[in-house]
């Protein structure tokens, strides 16, 4: 059985595999590194697009496509009947989550109206100070899974009012349904977007949506950037009205002419909260966990199922 990574390193973090497996390298789709014939299991590159799944198509034998990145938009509906779709959901709490919290942090205590004044050698104290604070926030998750529980877990210490949102609602866990929206989001002062991106989350985050935050409130997207209308976006972080924190942007990369590069109440990252040092090992301990379950016959864990 051959296992088919993006990875030159992966091979040392697979663990230990069956004596059947082989595990070839596949940096590049034009470059493969054997026959398609035989491979069972494919790790396509993180944050591979759409274009990636032309591949699919040409291994005749492939049965699970395991994705290094938590969202399977890109890839639910596309992989051919037979083939066994799975996320990897649990890889990037850690890092997302830290990026939440950080974002939040770096915008409520106006880090770059500093960075701003360092650059121009200013001592910025009576423009900027006082700053606001987490302490006390009303925190609003919307996204109730494994990332948004990790950044709950995370934002505790800092004395926060929690709400979490879910596709379904969950009251034996306190969790919301997204139904109830327009009624929670006035009562947020920080809303954190962590949705995969589906029919049913695509511009989740409307005109509606923004204008029923109230004044001073702080958006924070790390889901995906079709989930945001970005001319609603626009329109309304225009006004001053709100703040927003966005490592997610539609189109990707955010053209240099957008507005949203120089409003002052925007803080913009290039899709990176997962791009962290830890990824790698994190994530193929999770393929190797993949690839001896599949080889023993054993179901897999984190499958799609309705883009989820």
């Amino acid at each position: 059985m051959k296992v088919w990574i993006p990875h030159q390193a992966g091979l040392n973090l697979v663990g230990e595999l069956p004596p059947n497996v082989t595990v070839e390298v596949v940096e590049h789709a034009e470059r493969l590194p054997s026959a398609v014939a035989g491979v069972r299991f494919w790790v396509p590159p993180f944050l591979a697009g759409s274009d990636a799944t032309a591949l699919l198509h040409e291994l005749p034998d492939l049965a699970v496509v395991q994705l290094l990145s938590a969202g399977a938009d890109a890839w639910a509906g596309r992989t051919p009947t037979g083939v066994t779709l799975c996320d990897a959901r649990g890889v990037h709490d850690p890092s997302t989550a830290e990026w939440v919290v950080t974002a939040i942090l770096t915008q409520l205590r106006a880090f770059p109206a500093f960075v701003r004044a360092q650059a121009d050698r200013r001592w910025a104290f009576g423009d900027v100070a006082p700053t606001d604070e987490l302490t006390g926030k009303r925190v609003l998750i919307v996204g109730a899974g494994s990332i948004g529980t990790a950044v709950r877990d995370r934002l505790a210490p800092f004395e926060v009012n929690f709400t979490l949102v879910a596709r379904t609602a969950r009251p034996e866990q306190g969790v919301h349904g997204v139904e109830e929206l327009p009624r929670l989001l006035p009562e947020a002062d920080v809303v954190v977007v962590l949705v995969p991106l589906t029919d049913q989350t695509r511009g989740l985050i409307d005109k509606e949506f923004l204008t029923a935050m109230p004044d001073g409130a702080l958006l924070v997207n790390a889901a995906r950037g079709p989930v945001a209308r970005t001319e609603a976006l626009v329109a309304e972080l225009g006004t001053g009205r709100i703040s927003a924190a966005l490592d997610v942007t539609d189109p990707e990369p955010l053209p240099a002419d957008s507005p949203l590069w120089t409003m002052p109440n925007v803080l913009l990252t290039p899709h990176v909260a997962g791009s962290v040092r830890g990824l790698l090992p994190r994530a193929y301990r999770l393929v190797g966990d993949q690839v001896r379950r599949f080889a023993a016959g054993q179901p897999l864990i984190n499958t799609v199922v309705d883009g989820y």
